[in-house]
Formats: structure tokens, sequence, C-alpha cells
């Protein structure tokens, strides 16, 4: 397999010093806000329910391993955090996704000087956002029969103790396609072009993804990390992904 995780992570830090770019500032300003404005609300709603998540998920334990509910008990923290800030970031990212395009944009041009041919303006973006959606639901598409495996496994008893790595495994994979979606979207690159793309540098997309993944685990962090995985992608898809897609 092509790349390196470490490449991949690298990326990620290399995006969190582009959102502080002077001439990237409008165009992170409005994905930053509806991050923190969604992942506020949505962690707001959640907290109360925190705890009932986690005794169900402990409940699927049969009674005779009942004396392992204590070691448990991370593992169940684990895959409620896995699963419930995925979900959120789809959301965000559903909304935020014509300024996220619009975003790594411009980052590309700051990176090579070339204009690219895309939204150009934020009222440009918000009039995309029905294309931007339809995207989006590609991705969902392709998300869904793997979640659904992954849910079945969660409830087969002894080997349902991997499902919060399968969660975060695919969570993480699904960040790659989410973020590196926007700039390939630039250059009408097809759904299918992007994944084989990514499928092609896997362990360095693999290292972006579960960069991303911890991020919108960490608090605080997560609600920057939109603007920062856009950015990060975007770098990654000029240096990398351009050349497999040629």
């Amino acid at each position: 397999m092509k790349g390196s995780p470490s490449l991949g992570f690298n990326y990620l830090l290399r995006g969190f010093e582009l959102i502080r770019q002077p001439g990237l500032r409008l165009f992170v300003l409005i994905p930053l806000l509806i991050n923190i404005i969604i992942f506020s609300w949505l962690i707001s709603l959640s907290i109360s329910q925190f705890s009932s998540w986690i005794e169900a998920a402990l409940n699927w334990l049969p009674e005779w391993l009942d004396f392992l509910r204590w070691v448990l008990w991370p593992v169940a923290v684990a895959l409620i955090l896995t699963v419930v800030m995925y979900s959120f970031s789809i959301i965000a990212n559903l909304i935020a996704s014509p300024f996220n395009g619009l975003l790594a944009e411009k980052v590309e041009e700051l990176l090579t000087g070339a204009e690219v041919s895309g939204y150009e303006t934020i009222w440009q973006a918000l009039l995309s956002f029905p294309k931007s959606i339809s995207r989006e639901i590609s991705k969902m598409i392709y998300y869904l029969p793997l979640a659904l495996l992954v849910l079945i496994i969660s409830f087969i008893p002894a080997v349902n103790i991997a499902a919060p790595v399968l969660w975060f495994m695919l969570g993480s994979w699904m960040m790659v396609i989410q973020y590196c979606d926007y700039p390939m979207d630039n250059h009408q690159k097809s759904f299918k072009t992007m994944k084989n793309a990514i499928k092609i540098q896997r362990l360095t997309s693999c290292g972006f993804g579960a960069g991303v993944m911890v991020g919108t685990m960490i608090p605080i962090v997560n609600f920057i990390i939109m603007p920062i995985a856009v950015c990060g992608a975007t770098v990654y898809w000029v240096e990398q992904l351009k050349q497999e897609c040629q």
C-alpha cells in the first residue's frame, strides 16, 4: 500500500497552519461558525443521554460476563463517542458543504497560484447548495451499507468487543472521503474517481482520516476541526491525490 500514516496526519497539521492565513480567514469563518453552532447544540442535547447510551451498550453483555462491565466501560465510552461525534460531523458537513468547497478553492489558489474554476464568492457557494446536497447523499449511500455491517457485528456476542475499533476505522475512512471530496469536486472529479484516488494512497488517507476522527472527539478541537480538515485535505489533493487522478 502506498503512502504513510504520519504523512496523512501531517497534512492535518498543515491545515491548522493554513486556517490562520490572513487571506483565508473570511472563508474559514463561515464553516467554523457552522461547526461551532452545530456541535454546541448537539452536544448540549446529548449530554443528558450519554450515560443511558453507555448503559444500553453495556447491557448487550451476557449476564455470565457481567463481572467484565468495569473493564468494558471504557470500550463502551469509546464506541458511543465515535458514533455520536461522527454523526455530528455528518450534520455539520451537510450544512456547511458549499462553504467548505469555497474554502478548498481558495486554499488551492493560495498553494498553487493558479485560479480554480469554482464558486468564487460566498453568494455563489450558497446558490450551489442543492448540488452540494446531492454530493453529500452520494457519500451517505456509500456509508450506510458499511455502517450496517459494523452495526451487525456490534450485536454479535464476543465479536462485538471489536466494535469500537471498527466504528473508529469506518469513521476515519469516511472523514477522508468527506474532506478530500471538496477539492476534487471543485475539479469535477466523480465520486468514483475520488474514492479510487484515496485508495491508492491508502496509508496516507488512513493517517489523515484518523487524525480528523480523533479531532472530532477532543473538546474545543472538535469546534475547529472542520476548516482545518478542509485545508489539510486540499494540501493532500495538491501534493498527492491530483497525480492519482490523471
